[in-house]
């Protein structure tokens, strides 16, 4: 694709973005129409590479960035058109105390601190496949 294409998309994103920022939603209305899987952003970078490509752009960053106020500004939402989901995850004892210090320090719960690590983009390389 080329960088005027990109750039035009890209454009395209944000301008919903701000669009629906301005109307001042709760966090979990905001990512499922923005980053969520009938959201915006995979509407328009349907494939693995331009999603990939874009999660490391500065509209990405923006995007996170007022996603991140929002949660800050209305917390969860009381009455949220989705339900809540629990998972479970197994991980070591010292990951898990490192969590918690971290969350302590950040002056929050494990569960936002949890949330807003899972929000953050990250580079497949990172992740194992299974075996």
């Amino acid at each position: 694709m080329s960088t005027t294409a990109t750039a035009a998309k890209y454009e395209d994103i944000l301008q919903t973005v701000h669009d629906l920022y301005s109307r001042k939603p709760d966090w979990v209305t905001f990512y499922r129409k923005i980053l969520g899987l009938g959201g915006i952003v995979r509407q328009t970078l349907p494939d693995q590479k331009s999603l990939a490509e874009f999660e490391q752009s500065e509209v990405y960053e923006e995007i996170q960035h007022l996603l991140t106020t929002l949660r800050g500004r209305n917390g969860t939402p009381a009455k949220s058109l989705e339900t809540t989901r629990v998972i479970t995850v197994r991980l070591p004892h010292s990951l898990h105390e490192t969590l918690r210090v971290e969350a302590y320090e950040c002056h929050t719960s494990m569960n936002k601190l949890c949330i807003s690590k899972l929000l953050q983009y990250i580079n497949n390389e990172k992740v194992p496949a299974e075996a």
